[in-house]
């Protein structure tokens, strides 16, 4: 216990004084117990006696209590918070913090955990036989990695695994030297911010955009810039005459909108960043989820000029707190987002990387992409299906069989009605997303951003018969007859994929 005795008077009564502070301060907090009294003597380097006598005149104060064969406790006193009220007065947050609140204020989805189907498009699928593999994989990295090991950039193992894999799945030619380890996709946007961006540089965004990547570039500063995506995503003609610093897209799955970016503007996004001396970054967030065949080739592999900033996440591949990701970077770029890295976090946990790097070594990670992805399919055939049968001619769907959401145009509904639907949805269990939360120019139609991943195919099916029956009773005014929930679900209607 850190105490500082004043030095004037007694010893016994600089450590009353002493212990009082601490208790008033709140360094001391109610409830907790005392140091006996031969160990507090000996850290003071003070007598028995003298300590004895300090917890005698604080119990008689009213500041500690007494418990027989228990000891002494810090009593339960209504101390007044002025001064920590006078500390958060004079508290003036920088100007990257207050725009951070002002970004994490405005985000676009309430996450309604607590209903019964929350269709919430964030939520990855739940492995459940991944548990057990990825904690065989977490002793066996314990016992073989370095403890003392720190490595910025990320263990070379786990950088060799990640280019052997890009080169396989995403057609991206890399070396390890140009792999950064990253603790997640919301870290690679934010050392971004700080290699690239002066307060005031301009990022273009997609609209409909990412709200994390849209807050972490606002936050540095940036003037964000925002151009329309239709079917073949970012539309290039609309990007700015005057260059921008950074253009931030998501070519393979445009989130939240579906499109992807055709092949003709990709080389039109391309040849504009040449031209200008820009850079993209291409969030490639759920590129490996595609049920129609392979995966697309990624924007990083079409890059002669060496403008692309590929960034991959393993969260929504394994499980979202498993934070860890990586970067693919121009080789002009390396050294300068390495010592940024390194002044954030020095480096990611060795452990999980290592034990990463075995499970793709392995095998083991592709063997869990390819249940995943026959799992996601099903669940997304479940979700279509439902939404046809049970919503009919009253949504227009964007059916891209790929990634984890998809988006349904409500027909008839101006964005209030749609708004007044979510709310009921909800008090009948249904967790529903509107899509305007997600543009910065109210869409012209409202519509919903409906996400599967976390829903089994038969509770998909349920929350779409609830789904058109809030439809149905949204017609009729709002009457409604009691509904009886389908059984055999968890709080949330939530399935991983289970053994076979």
């Amino acid at each position: 216990m850190f105490l500082e005795l004043d030095g004037h008077g007694p010893h016994y009564a600089q450590l009353t004084r002493a212990m009082k502070a601490a208790i008033l301060d709140g360094r001391m907090v109610a409830g907790s117990r005392l140091p006996p009294t031969r160990v507090l003597a000996h850290e003071l380097e003070l007598s028995r006696t003298t300590v004895l006598a300090a917890y005698e005149q604080l119990r008689a104060e009213g500041y500690i209590d007494g418990r027989v064969g228990s000891g002494s406790y810090v009593a339960n006193l209504p101390i007044a918070t002025a001064q920590n009220a006078r500390e958060a007065e004079f508290a003036s947050p920088s100007r990257y913090v207050r725009r951070a609140r002002l970004g994490h204020d405005l985000r676009p989805t309430r996450q309604h955990y607590e209903v019964r189907y929350n269709l919430l498009s964030t939520n990855p699928l739940i492995n459940t036989a991944l548990i057990d593999l990825w904690g065989r994989e977490l002793t066996r990295a314990a016992t073989h990695t370095a403890l003392e090991e720190n490595n910025a950039q990320g263990l070379l193992a786990l950088r060799q695994q990640v280019c052997d894999y890009l080169a396989r799945r995403r057609g991206i030619r890399a070396s390890p030297d140009d792999v950064l380890i990253t603790s997640g996709a919301q870290q690679a946007f934010s050392l971004t911010a700080r290699v690239l961006l002066d307060e005031g540089d301009t990022v273009v965004l997609e609209d409909p955009d990412y709200f994390a990547a849209y807050q972490a570039f606002a936050a540095h500063g940036a003037q964000l810039r925002l151009v329309r995506t239709d079917t073949d995503g970012l539309v290039c003609d609309e990007l700015p005459a005057a260059a921008p610093r950074l253009v931030y897209v998501t070519p393979s799955h445009q989130f939240p909108g579906c499109s992807v970016l055709s092949l003709t503007r990709r080389l039109e996004l391309l040849r504009y960043a040449a031209e200008r001396s820009c850079w993209i970054m291409e969030d490639d967030y759920d590129g490996e989820f595609r049920y129609d065949g392979r995966p697309l080739a990624a924007l990083r592999s079409l890059d002669d000029g060496n403008r692309v900033i590929y960034v991959g996440s393993f969260s929504k591949m394994l499980f979202s707190t498993l934070r860890l990701g990586y970067m693919v970077l121009p080789a002009a770029l390396r050294d300068d987002f390495v010592a940024a890295k390194y002044l954030n976090d020095s480096c990611c946990p060795s452990i999980e990387q290592a034990a990463l790097a075995h499970f793709m070594e392995s095998g083991g990670f592709e063997r869990h992409l390819r249940r995943v992805r026959k799992e996601l399919m099903a669940r997304h055939q479940a979700l279509i299906e439902g939404l046809r049968r049970y919503a009919g001619g009253r949504v227009d769907i964007v059916d891209t069989p790929a990634g984890m959401h998809v988006v349904a145009w409500l027909n008839g509904y101006d964005h209030a009605r749609a708004d007044a639907l979510v709310a009921y949805a909800l008090t009948r269990g249904l967790g529903l997303y509107p899509m305007a939360r997600y543009v910065h120019q109210p869409p012209r139609r409202a519509g919903l951003l409906l996400g599967y991943g976390r829903l089994s195919t038969s509770a998909l099916r349920e929350a779409m018969q609830l789904f058109g029956q809030c439809l149905d009773e949204m017609e009729a005014g709002g009457r409604h007859t009691p509904h009886r929930h389908g059984a055999g679900f968890g709080p949330a209607g939530a399935a991983g994929l289970m053994e076979p």
